[in-house]
Parts: C-alpha cells; sequence; structure tokens
C-alpha cells in the first residue's frame, strides 16, 4: 500500500509541475476594484490555498456547533 501512495503522490506531483511549467502566462484577477496579475498556475496554487484555509475553517466551526449541540442534550 505505500509503494501505491507513493505513486499517486508522484504522478499528482508530475501532473502539478506540468500544469506549471504550461500555464506560466499572465492573468489578471480583478475583485471590488483592486487588479492583480500573476502567472496563472500562482493565481491557482494561492486560490487552492485559500480554499483549504476556509474549508478547514468551515469544518472546525461545524465541529465545534456538532459538539456543543451534543453536550446541551446530554445536560
Amino acid at each position: 500500500m505505500r509503494w501505491f501512495n507513493i505513486t499517486v503522490i508522484a504522478v499528482l506531483a508530475i501532473g502539478i509541475v506540468i500544469f506549471a511549467l504550461q500555464n506560466f502566462q499572465s492573468a489578471t484577477v480583478d475583485l471590488l476594484g483592486l487588479s492583480l496579475t500573476a502567472p496563472l498556475a500562482v493565481l491557482f496554487v494561492v486560490i487552492y490555498i485559500l480554499g483549504m484555509v476556509t474549508g478547514s475553517s468551515v469544518r472546525a466551526v461545524v465541529r465545534w456547533a456538532w459538539q456543543e449541540s451534543r453536550q446541551t442534550k446530554t445536560r
């Protein structure tokens, strides 16, 4: 199973490197009057990281609310 995991990670890493090399042209993102120009691959990485941060925050809040509701029911 360990070799399978290593193979999957290697294939994903190679795919990400190929994507980054093929999408290095600049792209502009506009939001609320602000403008950001950066390579497309960099924008994807930033958006992915923001998604991970917000997703884990939402998950933590939902878990906290669920635990609080369970503790309230048992009291």
